[in-house]
């Protein structure tokens, strides 16, 4: 654990020097919005500011170098693994004021942002233009693309349009050494030099402060169509996944809920399924209007099995409505059921979901933890939902235990611990198990090249090292 320091009489003065009184916030009242983000930890800064320009960055970076004040970056505070919680207090940097759309050019096709700037005002922003930003969070009209990039977040739409590693150019950032640095391009190819741009994101703001991001832009389709597929089985869904996937129309979206997660919806909703519906998949796919049919069929031939109990295609916006309204119904009935529950996103190849998903009914059966899941089945993204209340000591030690286990089976099916809800706290002490020692220690060695003074989000992502 690196050991920081507690901002003191003379940090706070030279804080002045660079910041108005209202960048610089102090008082408890304040401070306490800042304390925790989705996940349920919380520990209190000692200070939040509110930089406007990457300049301010820089001089707070310098500033809390010199000092050896711990320095953790936030955007929104909607991330799950509690990667913005101070956890040595010291302060928070709130990219909520750099919020600005710097360029856009439609004809190179890339949009350069502040990280304080929305996942939604980008692709308000890009509409305009004909054009989207790929990455697609659950959280996308309240997130930040700073939020995004720092936890390589992105959606459903990854299935075909990748991740934000795939969707950025380059970035501006301050390093912990509080060096200002450009990585990336401005064009689609570009090979000289490492490949920072990917490094930093994805790195929960342990190697540098991103201060402008420049993203690549799609093309909007012309149109899309929306399918929702029921099956007897774990199995016959996730045969039909893999065919989806081995074929040349790619769907735009893919995504899988359990027989747990139906059974769920059944009680808590409207929504009727018939008895043996033990799988359900949501398919979109998008282009020419004039594709879209073969698209269609395309799809229905590779996930037609012996499994397949109901096939539907959407061709209005209130049929599309209707059919996502099956997967909309489960998150309310999850908060009404666990709403302290543990949501993890583990990643195992297509083909092994079935392995995964039966792996954890047993799971759930020894330990006595109800599980639900659902997720991104195109890439094998599954969220996988512990319920169960913390406040009953027996249930939280058995969960936790659940929990160990969970992680150990994905592992054995050759899956990873997270696909885009970051490690930050919740993860940390894991990690070791899927990153063998060798590249750890690189990787450690990498942390302190960008930060040397250990001051950027100390204590997140990689088990904590008692030697520091």
């Amino acid at each position: 654990m690196v050991a920081l320091s507690k901002p003191g009489a003379e940090f706070f003065t030279a804080l002045q020097q660079i910041f108005k009184p209202e960048q610089v916030l102090k008082q408890p009242a304040d401070l306490y919005s800042y304390a925790y983000d989705n996940s349920r930890r919380q520990s209190l800064p000692d200070a939040v500011v509110l930089p406007e320009t990457h300049q301010q960055v820089e001089q707070l970076v310098q500033l809390c170098k010199q000092f050896r004040v711990a320095l953790t970056a936030r955007g929104r505070g909607t991330g799950t693994t509690g990667a913005t919680v101070p956890l040595q207090a010291g302060v928070v940097l709130s990219t909520e004021r750099m919020n600005k759309i710097i360029k856009i050019d439609p004809a190179n096709r890339y949009m350069v942002v502040q990280p304080g700037v929305t996942n939604q005002q980008v692709q308000d922003a890009a509409r305009e233009h004909d054009f989207f930003w790929p990455p697609d969070p659950t959280s996308s009209a309240y997130c930040s693309v700073g939020g995004n990039l720092a936890y390589n977040s992105a959606g459903p739409r990854a299935v075909k349009y990748g991740t934000p590693r795939e969707n950025v150019f380059g970035l501006k950032a301050v390093t912990g050494n509080g060096d200002s640095i450009r990585t990336g391009v401005y064009t689609s190819k570009g090979v000289v030099g490492y490949d920072l741009t990917r490094l930093i994101i994805g790195s929960e703001g342990t190697l540098a402060i991103i201060t402008e991001a420049t993203l690549k832009l799609t093309p909007l389709a012309q149109a899309k169509r929306t399918m929702q597929l029921i099956y007897t089985s774990i199995e016959a869904a996730s045969k039909a996944v893999s065919a989806i996937m081995a074929q040349d129309t790619i769907p735009c979206a893919l995504e899988f809920i359990d027989g747990a997660a139906i059974d769920m919806i059944r009680d808590y909703s409207e929504i009727r399924f018939a008895d043996n519906a033990r799988a359900l998949l949501m398919v979109e796919v998008d282009g020419a209007e004039n594709t879209l049919q073969q698209a269609v069929e395309n799809i229905h031939t590779a996930a037609d099995n012996e499994g397949l109990l109901d096939f539907k295609v959407a061709h209005t916006q209130t049929e599309v409505n209707a059919l996502w309204a099956t997967r909309k119904a489960l998150s309310p009935a999850l908060r009404t059921i666990a709403p302290k529950k543990i949501n993890e996103d583990v990643v195992v190849p297509v083909s092994h979901i079935p392995e995964l998903i039966n792996g954890l009914q047993q799971l759930s059966k020894q330990y006595g933890i109800p599980i639900v899941n659902f997720g991104h089945a195109g890439n094998g993204n599954i969220h996988v939902n512990l319920l169960f209340d913390p406040e009953n000591p027996e249930q939280n030690q058995q969960a936790h235990k659940c929990l160990d286990a969970v992680f150990d089976l994905v592992l054995e099916l050759d899956g990873t611990l997270s696909g885009e809800h970051g490690v930050g706290i919740e993860k940390r002490d894991f990690v070791q198990r899927e990153i063998e020692p060798n590249t750890l220690a690189l990787m450690r060695n990498i942390k302190q090249q960008f930060d040397p003074a250990g001051i950027l989000n100390p204590d997140k992502m990689f088990p904590v090292d008692e030697s520091d």
